[in-house]
């Protein structure tokens, strides 16, 4: 063990004079132009207005050469319009910090600044994943089950966490953070975070006792339990790194561009969805949704799509066509018919799923939405919602050539749901109503996202949009 890593696992981690409201009054202005820039910032188009401190511990001595100190922050952003303070307090970020007197050049990508007063006047503080040692730290600190200030580390003793694996960070867009270690593990970072638990943690350790091997296993898990809240906070979670596998998205990409079928490996992972969602359902409760359960779900549907088409004009035109599929539903419902709800992935779609060297495919990244509350990602639902991400997934992909491939998406939609009911019992086709319903949502969700971040692909949904208004 090097002398550093030694040294994160035994400090004390305490906040000091070092690590406490100073340090992030001098902070402010770096943290102002900084964090707005990062991919995983969630308020990006208002400024921040100020931040305040909720943790600060020092993982290795700010008065050594390198230091590191991990923070956890809010950002003080104006409230959108209709949105009040009680309901939405400002989001808390987790932050790690190295410290040096000088940045080598290698580490020039991760500056943040120099510090010109407060505890640290004259050093300079940059992204620290970057670094491979304040990596490694944070991976022995795993290893040892360590408790340092109000940090906690946790992890499944029959899996080997071996020292040594050499870090590297997944600079891929992501809305986390990412680290592999030796191709063995992978460190997922969640920056912006909440009290409670964690559905990217919660569900793969639920499967992982029900012996699902299409989820991988945590091996460790890096908690906060601060003395403000109840509630623990997951800030991370280690996972075994599948080598050599194919991001679904950029698989099915590939094979397209190169006109080969897909239709069995959209099979298989209909087959793989299913046997995650009857584990899912065989572990945690599930619930029945009747007429008052479903006309909540209906009410919300519609709402998303009266605000989506007051705020992108082209929706408009096909509104009142779409909302025959959100009323069908709700008929249904009315006339006593019922459906299942469980615990779901939650945000699936082919970037989700990896397929290793042998076939075999997995799904990741459990933590939903992130824009939705943890209460709501949390909440049972029906599994229609998973398959329906992931059929607008296929159509994205068939969109993504020019021409499109609609026949592509076909088949690959085809052979997803007999997939799924190979395992299941049950193909999704059969409940058509609910099905389009989800998918609608979805497609409308798409289409505001679009608009505002992607204007180029706005197409793809209104496509899917005309095709369900039809």
């Amino acid at each position: 063990m090097s002398e550093a890593t030694s040294a994160a696992v035994t400090h004390t981690g305490h906040s000091t004079g070092t690590t406490g409201p100073g340090l992030l009054a001098s902070l402010d202005p770096l943290l102002r132009e900084w964090l707005p820039r990062q991919r995983w910032f969630a308020g990006k188009g208002r400024p921040v207005t100020g931040f305040s401190l909720v943790a600060a511990t020092e993982l290795l001595p700010v008065s050594s050469k390198l230091g590191l100190i991990h923070l956890l922050v809010r950002a003080h952003q104006p409230l959108v319009p209709l949105q009040s303070a009680a309901a939405h307090p400002a989001d808390c970020y987790q932050l790690l910090l190295g410290v040096r007197e000088t940045l080598p050049p290698r580490l020039a990508p991760a500056l943040i600044g120099r510090l010109e007063e407060g505890p640290l006047a004259g050093r300079t503080v940059y992204e620290a994943l970057y670094d491979p040692r304040p990596a490694e730290v944070l991976l022995e600190a795993l290893r040892a089950r360590a408790r340092i200030g109000e940090l906690r580390c946790e992890r499944d003793m029959r899996q080997e966490i071996r020292a040594g694996l050499m870090p590297r960070l997944v600079t891929s867009e992501q809305s986390n953070s990412s680290i592999v270690f030796g191709d063995t593990f992978i460190l997922k970072l969640l920056r912006r975070i909440v009290p409670g638990m964690n559905p990217d943690l919660e569900l793969p350790l639920v499967l992982s006792r029900e012996g699902c091997p299409r989820v991988p296993a945590p091996a460790g898990w890096l908690m906060a339990d601060l003395a403000s809240s109840e509630d623990s906070y997951v800030l991370g979670v280690l996972q075994p790194f599948v080598q050599g596998a194919a991001d679904g998205w950029e698989l099915a990409l590939r094979e397209l561009a190169k006109g080969e079928d897909f239709a069995a490996e959209a099979r298989a992972l209909g087959r793989a969805t299913a046997e995650v969602h009857t584990a899912l359902a065989r572990a945690l409760p599930t619930v029945t949704l009747g007429r008052a359960q479903l006309e909540l779900l209906v009410g919300g549907m519609t709402e998303r799509l009266e605000a989506a088409a007051q705020a992108v004009p082209a929706l408009r035109p096909y509104a009142p066509d779409l909302h025959t599929a959100f009323e069908a539903l709700a008929d249904l419902a009315a006339e006593g018919n019922t459906w299942t709800a469980q615990r779901i992935h939650g945000d699936l779609h082919l970037g989700q799923c990896l397929r290793s060297p042998d076939g075999e495919w997995s799904l990741i990244d459990f933590e939903g939405e992130p824009s939705k509350s943890l209460a709501e990602r949390r909440m049972p639902q029906p599994v229609a919602r998973d398959i329906a991400g992931m059929l607008r997934s296929f159509d994205y992909a068939a969109h993504s050539q020019s021409p499109p491939d609609t026949d592509w998406a076909t088949v690959c939609r085809a052979a997803y749901c007999a997939g799924y009911a190979e395992v299941s019992g049950s193909d999704p086709r059969t409940d058509p109503v609910l099905l389009r319903a989800y998918e609608t949502d979805k497609a409308v969700y798409e289409v505001v996202y679009e608009a505002r971040h992607r204007p180029d692909w706005l197409p793809v949904p209104l496509a899917a949009i005309r095709r369900l208004a039809a």
